[in-house]
């Protein structure tokens, strides 16, 4: 396999080789080669799971690694709410496979679920409004589809995935526009001309005074950066006004604002603390070793 950025395989294959580049020398030196573990997953405080697919992944390689076979007997889903005590898996194989994967497992799990935990939180916070809670790029680099994927655990959704695939023109952008004596509004024409039409085209905006030239080049999402409530309620009745555009809302987004953000009628509420800011949660891998 061809260890690879951005998947659980690859993620698993890279820190496998980061954590034993030469082999576990503990248990390769203390533990029969037959020596048999049972192990559970067991949350020590309530949250919500991500990153299954990678912990299966990361005992699925490890025995491969050791020579010795693994059986993940249970794991619940993505997605699960859980409390303290539960016990979120089962797995049982070579002691020495399941001690080279349980740091790499247990590493993905705890930070996973940690963004899927957050991010429940905030969808909750906004629950009966018709916002959705999306993520931003702001992701640890080489990990950004798993926790993106924590996200959509959460209930969150994802923002766009990559440069690559649309358009988002900032406050810098702008300002490159701007010293280049060009029209915002024809400058905004001018990319839906050279783009695919199934590309969506987004502007940032940071003062109501830039929306007129915002809304006449038709775009497909205007987002509203640091406005004060007042200010955001103005600006989501102009474009409700003026467009079909969906409105945007990011910065200063915290789970004691978030509400207060959505209720004045925004579609998406951006909130980079999602990936960023996420506590690692508390998991461990409780397991007992035995002769086979």
């Amino acid at each position: 396999m061809t260890p690879t950025a951005n998947t659980p395989a690859g993620v698993v294959a890279l820190a496998l080789a980061e954590d034993a580049p030469w082999g576990d020398v503990t248990s390769e030196s203390l533990l029969p080669a037959d020596a048999v573990a049972d192990a559970q997953l067991v949350a020590r405080e309530p949250g919500v799971l991500a990153g299954s697919a990678s912990a299966r992944e990361a005992f699925t390689q490890a025995a491969a690694l050791t020579g010795g076979t693994l059986d993940v007997l249970e794991l619940s889903p993505d997605g699960t709410r859980f409390a303290a005590g539960d016990v979120l898996g089962r797995v049982r194989g070579t002691a020495r496979g399941v001690l080279r994967a349980e740091r790499i497992a247990l590493n993905l799990l705890q930070h996973l679920s940690g963004v899927a935990t957050l991010t429940a939180a905030f969808v909750d916070a906004v629950a009966g409004t018709d916002a959705r809670i999306v993520d931003t790029r702001k992701t640890t680099p080489g990990l950004r589809a798993l926790e993106r994927a924590a996200v959509r655990a959460g209930g969150g959704h994802n923002h766009r995935w990559s440069l690559s695939d649309a358009v988002l023109v900032k406050d810098n952008h702008l300002a490159v526009v701007l010293a280049s004596g060009l029209d915002v509004t024809t400058a905004l024409k001018s990319v839906r001309e050279s783009v695919s039409h199934t590309t969506t085209i987004e502007v940032e905006v940071d003062r109501l005074d830039q929306l007129e030239a915002v809304l006449a080049a038709d775009v497909d999402v205007v987002l509203l950066d640091n406005f004060s409530l007042a200010d955001l309620a103005t600006g989501v009745a102009l474009v409700r006004s003026r467009s079909l555009a969906l409105v945007e809302a990011s910065g200063g987004v915290s789970l004691q604002t978030v509400r207060g953000i959505a209720e004045q009628g925004v579609d998406l509420v951006s909130v980079g603390a999602l990936t960023q800011n996420a506590r690692t949660l508390d998991l461990g891998l409780d397991t007992t070793v035995q002769g086979s």
